[in-house]
């Protein structure tokens, strides 16, 4: 890690909050990603029941949402994401089956066996996926399903400055074949796993924030931490642009044994 770019562990959580608050997605993935992810999971109904687990403002969940006729709760650490989840889902009008709920992934309310769908695109790191995939099993009913996007290594060795990058942010990182190994080991059978494209960095993730950069730099002209977080988003975007053949983001579709 270059001296003059911080550790993403070393910024306050509310600042990065207030920032990802004014995107539409907190991570790479598109609406056209979560419905091929969705054609995969099969015998959903309007009675099925849904948790979108680390559901940030609910981009995805909104897709996810109109496709889907059953019960919706999103789950998020974050007051500021659950208010705009809330608030989107009642602009499309699916506030009736459509909620967000402060709660901590790791500390789930649902009972034992209620799901038939568990969906957590670029957000199960925060637990781990290993973990996250074991411990949330017990919520799914036998033959329900998990979907999840993670960060994933396309290969076995990379260069050294994208190695050292990723082995701070997410030191759970691996590769697709470990990663479907796991999701096998936890009591899955691996339904389907692919290669996020391209664009999902690009347009829908690191494309806004261009803009929003220049707007937060101006609103907080002389803030250092906002300057120093700026600063790591940025020169992630390059990292992406320069090693986007060694790593990306991979869905990840299992079944419930």
């Amino acid at each position: 890690m270059s001296e003059d770019i911080k550790s993403i562990h070393e910024f306050d959580f509310t600042l990065i909050c207030e920032y990802f608050s004014n995107l539409e997605r907190q991570g790479p993935g598109s609406p056209e990603i979560t419905l091929k992810a969705l054609s995969f999971v099969e015998n959903l109904t309007k009675d099925s029941r849904i948790a979108d687990i680390g559901c940030g403002s609910g981009g995805q969940t909104m897709v996810l949402s109109q496709q889907v006729e059953g019960q919706v709760t999103g789950v998020d650490l974050f007051p500021i994401f659950i208010d705009l989840f809330n608030k989107n889902a009642s602009n499309l009008k699916l506030e009736d089956r459509v909620k967000g709920v402060v709660g901590s992934m790791d500390d789930l309310s649902f009972q034992d066996e209620e799901l038939d769908l568990i969906w957590s695109e670029g957000a199960i790191y925060n637990i781990g996926f290993e973990k996250g995939l074991q411990e949330w099993r017990r919520f799914l009913k036998k033959g329900a399903y998990i979907a999840v996007s993670e960060a994933t290594w396309f290969t076995d060795e990379r260069p050294a400055e994208i190695e050292e990058f990723w082995q701070d942010a997410y030191p759970g990182i691996d590769t697709i074949a470990n990663k479907v190994g796991q999701m096998q080991k936890a009591g899955y059978v691996p339904v389907a796993s692919f290669i996020l494209p391209e664009n999902c960095w690009t347009e829908y993730f690191y494309k806004p924030q261009v803009e929003l950069d220049e707007k937060y730099l101006k609103e907080n002209e002389g803030n250092k931490a906002v300057e120093d977080f700026i600063a790591n988003q940025r020169h992630e975007a390059q990292l992406y642009n320069k090693y986007k053949e060694y790593y990306g983001y991979v869905f990840f579709i299992g079944k419930k044994i």
